[in-house]
């Protein structure tokens, strides 16, 4: 039965952490997560590996994680991919059948398919995505859905995701180095948009802003098509940077400020609100104004709006057509700063809100998993069960048992003969029975709990008076 079982397992290499998540369908279609692993990540920068044995260490970290959670072992995963190497260009291409006489099926599409993922592309780079948007058959524009239909012509607009060879083999290598197969590479803000958009957004037009660690992501949609993506090269870290920097502090003590006192809007705090950190090894403690540090916090985070801003621009937002009536969803781990919604929304002039996974998520899924920061992973797992991946298999932890029960056996072995002797009559049947007993309790006893001398006293003269009858 396990078998059968559709284990989908995805894994989120990021900048500041690598999740690996498993999960499955339930009957309602929602996605169940059976175990999620999480480990910091030390050999990635800005969504590029830059140490191989480090992510190798955070990954397999990870994967024992949410395998010892989960009770599954993990064959194969699919990857997220981000960093400064992506970028994406439209291209339109076609192709003429050999017989327009017979409808267009599956194999026609991946015959186009197919024929622009073997464009020529710059020197060291890799197409990671073919995506077809809009279809025309023999002239005829704004086809969605060409299966079925007939034509001797078939063009299509594609949106080509592009990505440095190199960098796309390293978490290739490092995956396989853990001791797990890659089922699949999966573009983050792609993900991301899977877990927290809904179709009915997709179809209005919307912008997905995913703030990470290391990268901001942007997936943009329109009329259910991916229209446009990017990656900036700057997420939460660099925030953390400049308050290191800012207010002459470490590291871990300035990631903390962020999160605990950060506001991406300076004119919430007060010039008395002060917080105290410690001194570095008895050094006297610092004493750090919050509004300067919501300074510092907002004028980073301005940068990187006004980025993402001129992403959204570039792909043509105030032509009607592409109005993005959704207006603009804001998730991973960088959303979670306090005000940040609001300052998206002074500066792009859009309607906002923070995107979180749980709509497609079980009822029963931790408060955890629902936030913005586990988007990517939980969008690679919906990613795997789309595939119909078997990407983990039960671990079978009951294996031992049946041979330490015999031996636990032995000295109840005489308890029968002692019990049966007095009867002379049925001395025949109670031979038979007494083995017959002897192999079912094994099968009864096959959870860890073990029956007292009594009990076991009880059921023989049970037994006995069953076979009597």
């Amino acid at each position: 039965m396990n078998q059968k079982e559709n284990i989908a397992v995805g894994l989120d290499i990021g900048t500041t952490k690598i999740v690996t998540m498993i999960g499955k369908k339930n009957e309602y279609g929602k996605l169940e997560i059976l175990g999620v692993g999480k480990a910091k990540s030390l050999g990635v920068s800005r969504g590029v590996v830059n140490n191989i044995t480090q992510t190798i260490q955070s990954i397999q970290q990870a994967v024992l994680e949410a395998e010892e959670n989960s009770g599954y072992k993990i064959n194969d995963v699919v990857v997220g991919i981000a960093g400064q190497h992506i970028r994406s260009i439209q291209h339109t291409d076609y192709l003429i059948r050999s017989n327009p006489e017979e409808v267009i099926g599956e194999k026609d599409i991946q015959l186009l398919i197919d024929q622009v993922s073997k464009l020529a592309m710059l020197p060291g780079e890799e197409i990671i995505h073919v995506l077809p948007q809009e279809f025309k058959i023999d002239g005829q524009s704004d086809i969605k859905e060409p299966i079925g239909m007939y034509g001797g012509r078939l063009e299509a607009s594609f949106h080509v995701v592009v990505g440095q060879a190199s960098s796309i083999r390293n978490i290739g290598r490092c995956v396989q180095s853990s001791g797990i197969e890659l089922s699949g590479l999966t573009l983050e803000p792609l993900a991301s948009a899977d877990a927290v958009l809904s179709q009915e957004e997709k179809e209005a037009g919307v912008a997905l802003i995913d703030i990470g660690g290391g990268t901001t992501d942007l997936a943009i949609f329109k009329d259910g098509i991916i229209r446009h993506t990017a990656v900036i090269p700057f997420g939460g870290n660099v925030i953390t940077e400049d308050i290191k920097e800012g207010c002459s502090i470490i590291e871990k003590q300035a990631e903390l400020l962020k999160v605990k006192f950060g506001s991406a809007w300076p004119g919430e705090n007060k010039d008395n609100e002060i917080v105290s950190i410690p001194g570095v090894r008895g050094r006297d403690p610092k004493e750090i104004s919050l509004k300067n540090l919501s300074k510092i916090i907002h004028a980073r985070v301005v940068e990187i709006i006004e980025q993402v801003f001129a992403e959204i621009k570039a792909y043509g937002h105030e032509n009607p057509r592409k109005k993005l009536i959704a207006g603009i969803v804001l998730t991973g781990g960088g959303s979670q700063l306090k005000h940040i919604k609001q300052l998206v929304e002074y500066i792009t002039g859009i309607d906002t809100r923070l995107g979180y996974p749980n709509e497609h998520l079980a009822g029963n899924s931790s408060e955890e998993i629902s936030s913005p920061m586990y988007a990517t992973a939980v969008g690679l797992v919906m990613n795997s069960v789309a595939n119909n991946t078997q990407s983990a298999y039960k671990i079978e932890l009951q294996a031992p048992q049946p041979v330490a029960q015999p031996v636990y056996q032995q000295p109840v072995t005489p308890q029968p003969v002692q019990i049966f002797d007095e009867p002379a009559i049925p001395q025949e049947s109670v031979v038979q029975e007494t083995p017959k007993a002897q192999v079912q309790e094994p099968i009864t006893t096959e959870s860890t709990i073990r029956r007292s001398f009594f009990d076991r006293y009880v059921d023989k003269i049970k037994d006995f008076l069953d076979n009597v009858e």
